[in-house]
Parts: structure tokens; sequence; C-alpha cells
């Protein structure tokens, strides 16, 4: 099995239990592990035969950019859902999202969700 992975992508969210985050936002980072059979389907050099990871980042950046939850956990559920539904080809969507501005009193870098889907 091939995979597909866009990792460290950034972006500026309103995410977050407390007023402050989803006033303020904060910066999201997302990893995404796209299951793609890359050995029995790209045979050609053809953008066809695969699945474009452009369009998966604009997917990732259009549902980040318009939808706000409290939980990252929903987040990452839900963006696991649109990404299934939008590319029917993928065999399977590992998806992690990490948080850094956590209203914790603690010292550590970040808090991640990870969530994954077979088909």
């Amino acid at each position: 099995m091939g995979y597909i992975n866009l990792n460290n992508m950034a972006f500026h969210t309103y995410n977050g239990v407390f007023g402050e985050e989803k006033k303020l936002g904060q910066r999201l980072e997302i990893d995404a592990k796209l299951g793609y059979p890359i050995e029995q389907k790209v045979r050609h050099d053809d953008l066809s035969e695969t699945v474009s990871y452009a369009d998966v980042y604009e997917t990732i950046r259009q549902f980040v950019s318009t939808n706000s939850f409290d939980l990252i956990e929903t987040v990452a559920n839900r963006l696991l859902d649109e990404i299934l539904a939008a590319y029917p080809a993928l065999t399977s969507v590992h998806l992690k999202v990490r948080k850094y501005a956590v209203p914790i009193a603690g010292i550590f870098d970040n808090v991640e969700i990870e969530v994954e889907r077979q088909r």
C-alpha cells in the first residue's frame, strides 16, 4: 500500500473551548497520511491516476478556515469525514491535529489528536 503524506500544514483557526481561543484564534498543524494503492494505480506518470495532494491541501485549508469547534477531536473527526467523502479513491486516512496554544499550566510542546479510518 502506498501513502501520500502532507506534513506540518499550518493554519490559523478559531477552535477551542474558551472565548479567547474563539476570538483571537490560534495555529493548528495538521498531518495527513492518505492511503492509496500507488503501486497499482500510477502507471503512466499522469495526475489522473492518483489523488492530487494540492486538491487535498485545499480541502483541508477550506475546512479549517470555515469551521470552528470547541474540541480538536471534533476537528479531526469531521475533517476525516470530509476527506473521505471528497476523495473516494483513498483507502484510508490518518490525521494528526496539533494545537500549541493550550490553556494548561505546564511545560509541553503541543497537544495532538490522532484519528484514522480505513475503507
